[in-house]
């Protein structure tokens, strides 16, 4: 059974931040902390907005690679299933894709929104990149793995004799909607025996699953 972490802790596990204000996200910085989490419930508007998306049964994506201006929001406007209903939701990801881009200096970020109607890398795994920001507006949020519950000669290909990744099944972690995740990836230099362990959540059959990640570039 996955744990929902707990609102009132700052650093759990010696790795990972967590609050409910927005200066925890430069905590990922820091050299032990590989997981800084912003807790938020997400507004009512953002929830409506993000659910309209979900009512298509086509395969949607969408992904943007540059500044976050006018052309950028224009641009996902467009790609929305539900264009309409859509103002909450791309001032949200506008703004997050901001502040970003702010934190790490760069006017190019990678976005990529996407509905899944199954786990998108249902398997516990590392990120080969630097950091990336994950967020979930619908369905369940992404798991991930205290350090003291992990075996990494288990990451990689899976293969016969790869032992589990998972020691502790009962220390599995699960952010909620709306929590926005700065994840440590192997390419963080000094980090590349220390990032962190996630994967996406199973869904249930009907299930969907609305997912924002941002790479800075």
């Amino acid at each position: 059974m996955t744990q929902r972490l707990a609102p009132a802790a700052t650093t759990l596990f010696g790795h990972a931040a967590l609050d409910g204000d927005i200066s925890v996200l430069p905590r990922i910085f820091e050299e032990a902390i590989n997981l800084a989490v912003l807790t938020r419930p997400l507004p009512a508007d953002i929830v409506l907005s993000a659910q309209a998306q979900c009512q298509t049964d086509r395969a949607w994506q969408f992904s943007w690679l540059g500044e976050v201006d006018e052309a950028f929001t224009a641009d996902l406007r467009r790609h929305l299933p539900a264009p309409e209903a859509g103002d909450a939701l791309i001032d949200d990801v506008s703004t997050i894709a901001s502040a970003i881009a702010f934190l790490f200096e760069t006017e190019t970020v990678g976005v990529r929104l996407r509905l899944l109607d199954s786990a998108m890398c249902p398997r516990f795994h590392c990120d080969n990149l630097p950091v990336r920001l994950v967020s979930t507006y619908v369905g369940p949020g992404s798991e991930w793995l205290p350090a003291h519950a992990v075996n990494r000669a288990g990451l990689g290909a899976p293969r016969p004799e790869r032992p589990d990744i998972v020691t502790d099944p009962s220390a599995i972690q699960t952010m909620a909607n709306g929590d926005i995740a700065l994840i440590k990836g192997s390419g963080w230099v000094g980090c590349e025996e220390r990032a962190l362990v996630h994967r996406s959540p199973a869904l249930a059959p009907g299930e969907k699953r609305l997912l924002m990640t941002i790479d800075p570039a």
